[in-house]
């Protein structure tokens, strides 16, 4: 692994090993949400949920797209590959 791609490994690693982070992905697998409706499937304060929506995105695992003023975000294309390819072994699957 070179360590380009063991940096890469570890920031998603990172950013996925956090309770609420981990909450907003499982959400984000069902389908894209705004932020009101994360909030409301997520109790934490909005500050927070903000911050970790940011870490995930900085990490390029979630999108995010605004509609007035919402901002709806969705699993990034390559989220599920990247998280797998991640993890030392793992093999990736396609998901259908």
């Amino acid at each position: 692994m070179t360590t380009s791609a063991a940096v890469e490994s570890l920031t998603v690693l990172q950013a996925i090993a956090d309770p609420v982070r981990w909450a907003v992905l499982a959400a984000l697998t069902e389908a894209p949400r705004c932020v009101c409706s994360l909030q409301e499937q997520i109790p934490v304060a909005g500050n927070l949920l903000s911050y970790h929506l940011k870490v995930l995105r900085e990490a390029g695992l979630i999108t995010s797209s605004r509609r007035g003023r919402w901002i709806d975000y969705a699993l990034a294309d390559d989220a599920s590959a990247r998280m797998a390819a991640a993890i030392p072994g793992a093999r990736v699957v396609a998901v259908r």
